[in-house]
This record gives structure tokens, C-alpha cells and sequence, in this order.
């Protein structure tokens, strides 16, 4: 008995203890006291306020949240090729977002709608430049040898390819389109939680100024040409508790700043790492802190098909499934997608993202190299880093562009670098570098990558090399085709023919992942990469967005 009474007060104790702690702590959050200066806060005008009621960052449209950990990234499974490329490593991902599927034609269709509203292109010849440059290419359906002609006409436009994943678009034109999205999705927001009147979306972006979200933050005066704090946009006025020196005050009007925690993160490219680790969802294979195993496919299975009762012999995902067999056989193993599938249509891995295999193959964000260098970083791996800091105008504030400024890319199309009503952004130079460790230039894409200029103190001039790329070494001497202008502005375009070059990795080679329609089985490992020019669509190649979180994960 006695010793029942004394664990009985042991548990007491302990509880009560808990009970103490957790309200100290609830207090500590709550008080409007500072415990830097003992002021209160929040209370004042003149005073510091925060946001001391943030519940923690929502989930936006399309996303799933990935839990991250640690993992082995790389090719362990079937590398009969023993080509050195993504040797296994040992690295941590953060916890992030990640669309549920791959971004849908009529999702694309959406971004083609507003780019011609708000830039007509009957007005301006930029105008249709700009579109042009958002257009996918349909003219990858076109085979030498095959029959493709209705997939040009249909695929990107007609209702029945609607929910398919979009193709024929370019790494970059992927970037710009998860820029946009990132815009679109806060300015809804705002709109949502009253900080615009309703419906500005639609009526207040035009050519001369858009929404952006960068110059919300950084320059709000700047925002749709200007006209943020007029009546016809304005929305929730200041707290008059907070304002209790002017409560009568109607021309202030409360910013949804930083410290409001209110604004979405940016849709991005996902990372190689994360897009692999997002693949392989080993939780299923998770047992208490260790995994047993690694998935060698998407699915936590290391067969193509099904082994469930209700769905036996099924596919798993749309993948060529030998020479000259796209889609099984004609009514029993058909999974009627020659081509490209509508997204879901497969069972989707154990973290819910679908057609992580199969479908089509994705862009990442990461600039190819045959070397992951896990010995400097193995946390957040990305190489593609080019680091750039905003322009400061006259008046202390964030400049912002108010014109179309256009970027030609390598095969001579011209894509849109900047709109009106965004900011004007420069690379970092020698006063944002000097005395740091972390980094000391503003392009990091070659950072110890294993050829010659990764060197450290490597001169150029010591190498006798006359070539003006950034790529200049032995090791990756990839193709330096020229671009130029003519009197008449028209562009010159000058393949390299130097029977010289022995690489096609540069700087604008970036990563995709995945096996797509027209990959066999092997393609559809995770570890797996590809490369093509940031420039370049194909038929089987598409994209999905992620986002980091912040915050608690």
C-alpha cells in the first residue's frame, strides 16, 4: 500500500509540474509584456507590434505536405550503366510542399488567359512576344516517322486532354509559370482575408501594372501602378485600437506584411533531392526510427503491377512497357494511355502524390552535374544557386520595372525576364561578398562541380583559353552556339560547329526526373536523372510546383 501511495504522489507531482509549465509557457506567448524591455507591445501606436496570434502556415491550392528526413539519394538499384551519375549520398530534407499531381493543361490554359487579358496582344507587339514566349511548343508531337498530327492541333486546348499533364513547355517557361502562380494565389488571398476589396484581381491588373507579391512586401506604393490605397482597391482599415491616437483616420490602411504571416511562400521547382526524396516515400518503409529497405519504383512495391485482389495485374503507372507496347494488351491488360494519362489515374504513393512514375518525366530545379557533392553539403542539396538582391532607388525603396524586359534564350526565342509593376533585380557583387564564408559570388551553378575552375584561386588567364562562357574548362566543353542582331534587328543565329567540344553539360543543363510514356520500367527508379537545355520542351516532359514551409515543420 505504501508503496502504491508514493507512486501515486510521484504522478501527481509530475502532472501538476506539466500543468505549471505548459500554462507559464501559455502566458509567455499570450503577454503583450516585452521581456527585452519590459514595455507593452501591440497596445500602442507609437509602440512594437507582431503578430503574437499566428496559428501556423495553411496548406495552399494543389499541395500535400512531404514530413522530410534524412535518406539515401542516388542510384543503388540496377545501375548496370555504372556511368557515374548520382553515386549514393546520405542527405536531409526539410519538410516541404509538393503539388499532388503534375500541373494540368487547363491549368496552364488559365495563365495563357491572363497573360492576353492583361497584356492584349492586338496592342502591342511586346504584347504578343510575351504570349509567344508562355506558348507551349505543340509542334513536339511532330514525329519524322509517325503519326502525331491531331496531338498538335488538340492536345494543349481540347476539353477531353484538359486534366492531362501539360507538355512541350521549357524549364524556364515552368519557372515563370510557378511565378505567376505564386502571384495569383496571394493576391486571392489578400482579396480573401479583406486586405483588397473584392474582385480587384480582375479589374485593377493591367499593362502598365500587375500584382506582385515581391514589391507587396517590399514597395506596397508601388503595387497596381500605384493605385493600392485608392477606393476602388483598398480594403481593411487600421486597427483603431492600435491606432488610438488618430481612430479617425481614413487614409491608413493596414499592409499584410511579413510580420502579418498572412502571404504564401513561392511556388518553385521543386529541388533534384527533394523531387527524389518526394518519390520514394519511405515512410511506408519506416520502422520506429530506421527504414528497412528503399523503394526501388514510386510505390512501395518493387513490381509494375498491382498485386491487390480488386485491382490484379493492373499497371501502376503509364510507362512504355516494352518495344513497341505502350499501353498492354487490347482488352485485358490495356490501361488506355498511349500517350499521356488525365493525372490521378494511377494509385498514388504513400506520401499521396501521383504519377511520381510514369505519365510524364519533370523538370527540377537543379543545374545538371554528374557529381553530387555530399562532402560540403548534405542538407538541402541544390546546385543552381545564382544569388540576387533588389535595386534600391533614389527614394530608399525597391525599384520596380515598368516595362517588359525580355531575355533571349539560347535557340533565339525571346522569353519575358521581368513584367511591369515587378521588381528590378540585379546580382550581388563584391559589397554584398566581401569577408563572407558561406559564399563569395553571386553565380554558384559551377561550385566544386570537380572541373578546373572549381579550383580554388583557378585564373583564367593562366589556362590560355580565349572563350567568354562561364563554362570554360576541359571537362565540360559543351557547344557555344551565338546569337546576334542585325541592323534590322533581326536575329542571327550561329550553331557551333567546332568538332572540338566534348560535352553538351553547361550551366543552362538542368535535371528531370522520372520515367515518362515513352520510358520502360528502368527509367522509373526515382534515383534516375536526365538533362536537357533549360530551353528545350519535349512530348514527355512536364512539371509540378513545391513550396517551402515556414516555419514549424
Amino acid at each position: 500500500m505504501k508503496n502504491f501511495n508514493i507512486k501515486t504522489f510521484y504522478s501527481l507531482l509530475i502532472i501538476f509540474t506539466a500543468i505549471i509549465v505548459v500554462s507559464c509557457a501559455g502566458a509567455h506567448k499570450k503577454t503583450r509584456t516585452s521581456y527585452a524591455t519590459g514595455w507593452e507591445n501591440n497596445i500602442h501606436s507609437l509602440g512594437f507590434h507582431y503578430q503574437s496570434a499566428y496559428g501556423g502556415m495553411e496548406i495552399p491550392p494543389g499541395l500535400v505536405y512531404i514530413d522530410g528526413s534524412s535518406f539515401t539519394k542516388g542510384q543503388v538499384q540496377d545501375d548496370f550503366m555504372k556511368d557515374y551519375n548520382n553515386a549514393p549520398s546520405q542527405q536531409y530534407v526539410r519538410s516541404f510542399l509538393m503539388d499532388e499531381t503534375e500541373v494540368t493543361n487547363v491549368m496552364y490554359l488559365e495563365y495563357l488567359f491572363w497573360l492576353k487579358k492583361v497584356f492584349p496582344i492586338s496592342d502591342n507587339n511586346n504584347y504578343r512576344l510575351l504570349y509567344d514566349g508562355a506558348l507551349p511548343d505543340t509542334l513536339v508531337w511532330l514525329n519524322r516517322l509517325g503519326s502525331f498530327q491531331e496531338l498538335v492541333v488538340n492536345y494543349l486546348r481540347h476539353p477531353a486532354y484538359s486534366e492531362y499533364p501539360v507538355v512541350g513547355v521549357s524549364w524556364v517557361q515552368a519557372v515563370q509559370f510557378s511565378e505567376w502562380r505564386t502571384d495569383r494565389v496571394n493576391e486571392h488571398l489578400l482579396e480573401k482575408k479583406g486586405y483588397l476589396l473584392k474582385d480587384t484581381r480582375y479589374y485593377e491588373s493591367n499593362e502598365s501594372s500587375i500584382f506582385s507579391t515581391d514589391t507587396y512586401l517590399k514597395n506596397p506604393y508601388a503595387v497596381y501602378g500605384g493605385r493600392l490605397f485608392s477606393d476602388s482597391i483598398r480594403g481593411r482599415k487600421a486597427d483603431p485600437v492600435i491606432d488610438e491616437l488618430n481612430p479617425e483616420d481614413t487614409t491608413r490602411y493596414v499592409i499584410a506584411g511579413i510580420e502579418k504571416g498572412i502571404l504564401f511562400p513561392s511556388y518553385r521547382l521543386p529541388t533534384e533531392t527533394e523531387w527524389e526524396f518526394a518519390a520514394l516515400a519511405l515512410k511506408g518503409k519506416r520502422v520506429y526510427n530506421s527504414y528497412r529497405g528503399k523503394n526501388k519504383y514510386p510505390w512501395n512495391d518493387k513490381y509494375v503491377r498491382s498485386r491487390d485482389k480488386k485491382t490484379e495485374g493492373d499497371l501502376l503507372a503509364n510507362f512504355k512497357i516494352g518495344k513497341g507496347n505502350y499501353a498492354g494488351i487490347s482488352g485485358w491488360s490495356d490501361d488506355f494511355a498511349s500517350i499521356t494519362s488525365r493525372v490521378a489515374s494511377y494509385p498514388p504513393n504513400n506520401f499521396g502524390l501521383y504519377d511520381m512514375g510514369g505519365n510524364v518525366a519533370e523538370w527540377v530545379a537543379d543545374v545538371y552535374r554528374p557529381i553530387i557533392d555530399d562532402e560540403f553539403n548534405d542538407f538541402n542539396y541544390f546546385r543552381g544557386n545564382v544569388f540576387m538582391k533588389n535595386v534600391i532607388g533614389p527614394d530608399g525603396k525597391s525599384e520596380v520595372l515598368n516595362e517588359i524586359v525580355f531575355d533571349t534564350l539560347q535557340n533565339g526565342k525571346l522569353v519575358a525576364a521581368g513584367l511591369p509593376g515587378t521588381l528590378n533585380k540585379v546580382n550581388i557583387d563584391e559589397t554584398d561578398t566581401f569577408l563572407r564564408q558561406n559564399f563569395n559570388e553571386s553565380d554558384n551553378r559551377n561550385y566544386r562541380d570537380g572541373d578546373k575552375e572549381s579550383t580554388r584561386l583557378y585564373d583564367l588567364s593562366q589556362d590560355g583559353q580565349k572563350d567568354n562562357r562561364v563554362e570554360t574548362s576541359k571537362m565540360y566543353n559543351s557547344p557555344n552556339s551565338s546569337i546576334s542582331v542585325d541592323e534590322n534587328n533581326n536575329i542571327i543565329l550561329e550553331p557551333d560547329k567546332s568538332n572540338n567540344r566534348t560535352s553538351l553539360i553547361n550551366d543552362e543543363a538542368r535535371v528531370y526526373k522520372g520515367g515518362s510514356w515513352r520510358d520502360q520500367e528502368y527509367w522509373l527508379d526515382p534515383a534516375q536523372r536526365r538533362f536537357l537545355p533549360q530551353y528545350m520542351a519535349t512530348e514527355y516532359l512536364g512539371f509540378r510546383c513545391a513550396m517551402s514551409i515556414i516555419g514549424q515543420e
